[in-house]
Protein backbone atom coordinates (compact mmCIF):
# COMPACT_ATOMS: atom_id res chain seq x y z
CA UNK A 1 0.00 0.00 0.00
CA UNK A 2 2.90 2.35 0.78
CA UNK A 3 4.36 1.72 -2.68
CA UNK A 4 0.95 2.36 -4.25
CA UNK A 5 0.75 5.79 -2.60
CA UNK A 6 4.27 6.69 -3.71
CA UNK A 7 3.74 5.54 -7.30
CA UNK A 8 0.41 7.33 -7.57
CA UNK A 9 1.83 10.51 -6.06
CA UNK A 10 4.62 10.59 -8.65
CA UNK A 11 2.17 9.94 -11.48
CA UNK A 12 -0.08 12.79 -10.35
CA UNK A 13 2.89 15.16 -10.11
CA UNK A 14 3.77 14.37 -13.73
CA UNK A 15 0.20 14.70 -15.06
CA UNK A 16 -0.24 17.09 -17.99
CA UNK A 17 -3.64 15.96 -19.30
CA UNK A 18 -5.23 19.42 -19.04
CA UNK A 19 -2.46 20.82 -21.23
CA UNK A 20 -1.85 17.97 -23.67
CA UNK A 21 -5.35 16.44 -24.00
CA UNK A 22 -7.94 18.85 -22.55
CA UNK A 23 -11.46 17.50 -22.11
CA UNK A 24 -13.00 20.41 -23.98
CA UNK A 25 -10.58 20.38 -26.90
CA UNK A 26 -7.80 22.82 -27.77
CA UNK A 27 -9.87 25.86 -26.81
CA UNK A 28 -10.13 24.47 -23.27
CA UNK A 29 -6.40 23.91 -22.82
CA UNK A 30 -4.94 25.00 -19.46
CA UNK A 31 -3.41 28.40 -20.28
CA UNK A 32 -0.32 27.92 -18.09
CA UNK A 33 2.10 25.16 -17.16
CA UNK A 34 0.38 22.53 -14.98
CA UNK A 35 1.63 22.09 -11.43
CA UNK A 36 -0.42 19.35 -9.77
CA UNK A 37 -0.70 19.81 -6.01
CA UNK A 38 -1.87 16.83 -3.96
CA UNK A 39 -0.65 15.32 -0.70
CA UNK A 40 -1.43 11.62 -0.54
CA UNK A 41 -0.74 9.77 2.70
CA UNK A 42 -0.02 6.24 3.83
CA UNK A 43 -1.26 6.78 7.39
CA UNK A 44 -3.54 9.83 7.59
CA UNK A 45 -7.07 9.16 8.78
CA UNK A 46 -8.34 12.55 7.59
CA UNK A 47 -8.69 13.57 3.94
CA UNK A 48 -9.14 17.23 3.07
CA UNK A 49 -11.00 17.23 -0.24
CA UNK A 50 -11.02 20.76 -1.61
CA UNK A 51 -11.86 22.23 -5.00
CA UNK A 52 -8.67 23.27 -6.82
CA UNK A 53 -5.52 25.23 -5.97
CA UNK A 54 -5.55 29.00 -6.16
CA UNK A 55 -2.84 31.08 -7.79
CA UNK A 56 -0.63 31.27 -4.70
CA UNK A 57 -0.81 27.51 -4.26
CA UNK A 58 0.09 27.10 -7.93
CA UNK A 59 3.14 29.33 -7.39
CA UNK A 60 4.35 27.65 -4.19
CA UNK A 61 3.24 24.06 -4.66
CA UNK A 62 1.86 24.03 -1.09
CA UNK A 63 -1.88 23.34 -0.68
CA UNK A 64 -3.96 25.91 1.19
CA UNK A 65 -0.95 28.18 1.44
CA UNK A 66 -3.13 31.28 1.42
CA UNK A 67 -5.80 33.13 3.39
CA UNK A 68 -8.27 30.30 2.78
CA UNK A 69 -5.80 27.94 4.39
CA UNK A 70 -5.44 30.23 7.39
CA UNK A 71 -9.20 30.15 7.90
CA UNK A 72 -9.36 26.39 7.37
CA UNK A 73 -6.65 25.79 9.97
CA UNK A 74 -8.61 27.99 12.36
CA UNK A 75 -11.71 25.88 11.71
CA UNK A 76 -9.73 22.71 12.38
CA UNK A 77 -7.95 24.25 15.39
CA UNK A 78 -4.54 23.07 14.18
CA UNK A 79 -1.30 24.93 13.48
CA UNK A 80 0.60 24.90 10.17
CA UNK A 81 3.02 22.22 11.30
CA UNK A 82 0.19 19.84 12.17
CA UNK A 83 -1.80 20.72 9.06
CA UNK A 84 1.09 19.87 6.74
CA UNK A 85 2.04 16.68 8.56
CA UNK A 86 1.28 14.06 5.89
CA UNK A 87 1.07 11.35 8.51
CA UNK A 88 -2.04 13.13 9.85
CA UNK A 89 -3.71 14.80 6.87
CA UNK A 90 -4.06 13.86 3.22
CA UNK A 91 -4.89 16.86 1.01
CA UNK A 92 -6.31 15.85 -2.36
CA UNK A 93 -8.45 18.45 -4.18
CA UNK A 94 -10.89 17.65 -6.93
CA UNK A 95 -8.63 19.45 -9.41
CA UNK A 96 -4.87 19.42 -8.94
CA UNK A 97 -3.86 22.55 -10.86
CA UNK A 98 -4.91 26.20 -10.66
CA UNK A 99 -7.67 26.40 -13.31
CA UNK A 100 -7.35 30.14 -14.00
CA UNK A 101 -9.83 32.99 -13.61
CA UNK A 102 -13.17 33.72 -15.24
CA UNK A 103 -14.11 37.12 -16.65
CA UNK A 104 -15.23 38.30 -13.18
CA UNK A 105 -11.84 37.47 -11.68
CA UNK A 106 -13.08 34.41 -9.76
CA UNK A 107 -11.35 31.04 -9.84
CA UNK A 108 -12.72 28.73 -12.50
CA UNK A 109 -14.14 25.33 -11.47
CA UNK A 110 -11.76 22.40 -11.04
CA UNK A 111 -10.51 21.00 -14.32
CA UNK A 112 -12.75 18.28 -15.75
CA UNK A 113 -9.83 15.96 -16.46
CA UNK A 114 -8.66 15.38 -12.87
CA UNK A 115 -11.44 13.54 -11.07
CA UNK A 116 -12.19 10.94 -13.78
CA UNK A 117 -8.49 10.17 -14.14
CA UNK A 118 -7.31 10.19 -10.53
CA UNK A 119 -10.03 10.38 -7.88
CA UNK A 120 -10.94 6.74 -7.43
CA UNK A 121 -7.31 5.68 -7.67
CA UNK A 122 -6.43 8.10 -4.87
CA UNK A 123 -9.22 6.78 -2.67
CA UNK A 124 -8.25 3.18 -3.37
CA UNK A 125 -4.65 3.94 -2.41
CA UNK A 126 -5.71 5.34 0.99
CA UNK A 127 -8.12 2.81 2.54
CA UNK A 128 -7.15 3.98 6.03
CA UNK A 129 -9.02 7.28 5.57
CA UNK A 130 -11.84 7.51 8.13
CA UNK A 131 -13.07 11.09 7.67
CA UNK A 132 -13.41 13.15 4.49
CA UNK A 133 -13.75 16.90 4.83
CA UNK A 134 -15.68 17.68 1.63
CA UNK A 135 -15.07 21.36 1.00
CA UNK A 136 -17.39 22.99 -1.52
CA UNK A 137 -19.93 21.66 -3.98
CA UNK A 138 -17.55 19.78 -6.27
CA UNK A 139 -16.05 17.63 -3.50
CA UNK A 140 -19.50 17.12 -2.00
CA UNK A 141 -20.92 16.01 -5.34
CA UNK A 142 -18.21 13.36 -5.79
CA UNK A 143 -18.03 12.06 -2.23
CA UNK A 144 -21.74 12.21 -1.39
CA UNK A 145 -23.27 11.44 -4.78
CA UNK A 146 -27.04 11.15 -4.57
CA UNK A 147 -27.02 11.87 -0.85
CA UNK A 148 -26.02 15.46 -1.50
CA UNK A 149 -28.76 18.04 -0.98
CA UNK A 150 -29.97 20.49 -3.61
CA UNK A 151 -27.57 23.29 -2.65
CA UNK A 152 -24.24 23.53 -0.89
CA UNK A 153 -25.91 25.34 2.02
CA UNK A 154 -28.48 22.58 2.47
CA UNK A 155 -25.76 19.95 2.26
CA UNK A 156 -23.71 21.61 4.98
CA UNK A 157 -26.83 22.21 7.07
CA UNK A 158 -27.53 18.45 7.02
CA UNK A 159 -23.97 17.58 8.03
CA UNK A 160 -25.14 15.15 10.73
CA UNK A 161 -26.75 12.91 8.11
CA UNK A 162 -23.40 12.35 6.41
CA UNK A 163 -21.15 12.31 9.46
CA UNK A 164 -23.34 9.91 11.43
CA UNK A 165 -25.14 8.13 8.59
CA UNK A 166 -24.86 4.36 8.52
CA UNK A 167 -23.19 3.95 5.11
CA UNK A 168 -20.05 2.03 4.12
CA UNK A 169 -16.76 3.80 3.64
CA UNK A 170 -15.30 6.91 5.27
CA UNK A 171 -17.59 9.35 7.01
CA UNK A 172 -18.04 12.72 5.30
CA UNK A 173 -18.27 16.14 6.87
CA UNK A 174 -19.52 18.74 4.39
CA UNK A 175 -18.00 22.21 4.70
CA UNK A 176 -18.25 25.49 2.78
CA UNK A 177 -15.10 26.78 1.15
CA UNK A 178 -13.02 28.81 3.65
CA UNK A 179 -12.42 31.55 1.06
CA UNK A 180 -12.77 35.14 2.18
CA UNK A 181 -15.50 35.40 -0.46
CA UNK A 182 -17.66 33.27 1.85
CA UNK A 183 -17.43 35.66 4.81
CA UNK A 184 -20.96 36.87 4.08
CA UNK A 185 -22.23 33.28 3.99
CA UNK A 186 -20.67 32.59 7.38
CA UNK A 187 -22.32 35.67 8.89
CA UNK A 188 -25.67 34.71 7.38
CA UNK A 189 -25.49 31.17 8.78
CA UNK A 190 -24.28 31.42 12.40
CA UNK A 191 -25.23 27.77 13.02
CA UNK A 192 -22.09 26.76 11.14
CA UNK A 193 -19.80 28.25 13.77
CA UNK A 194 -22.06 27.25 16.64
CA UNK A 195 -22.77 23.64 15.60
CA UNK A 196 -20.49 22.42 12.83
CA UNK A 197 -17.13 23.79 13.96
CA UNK A 198 -17.23 22.19 17.43
CA UNK A 199 -18.06 18.83 15.83
CA UNK A 200 -15.33 19.31 13.23
CA UNK A 201 -12.71 20.12 15.86
CA UNK A 202 -13.76 17.20 18.01
CA UNK A 203 -13.50 14.73 15.13
CA UNK A 204 -10.13 16.08 13.99
CA UNK A 205 -8.70 16.00 17.51
CA UNK A 206 -9.84 12.42 18.08
CA UNK A 207 -8.37 11.16 14.81
CA UNK A 208 -5.07 12.97 15.33
CA UNK A 209 -4.83 11.41 18.79
CA UNK A 210 -5.46 7.98 17.27
CA UNK A 211 -2.58 8.55 14.84
CA UNK A 212 -0.26 9.70 17.61
CA UNK A 213 -1.33 7.09 20.13
CA UNK A 214 -2.66 4.07 18.19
Amino acid sequence: MADQVDVLGRAIAQCRICRDCPAGGDADRLPHEPRPVAYLSKTARILIAGQAPGLRVQETGIPFNDASGDRLRQWLDVDRETFYDRSLFAIVPMGFCFPGYNTQGHDLPPRRECAPQWRQAAMDAMPQIELILAIGQYAQAWHLGGRRRRTMTETVEHWRDFLHGNVPGPRVLALPHPSWRNTGWLKKHPWFEAEVLPALRREVSLLIDRNNFP
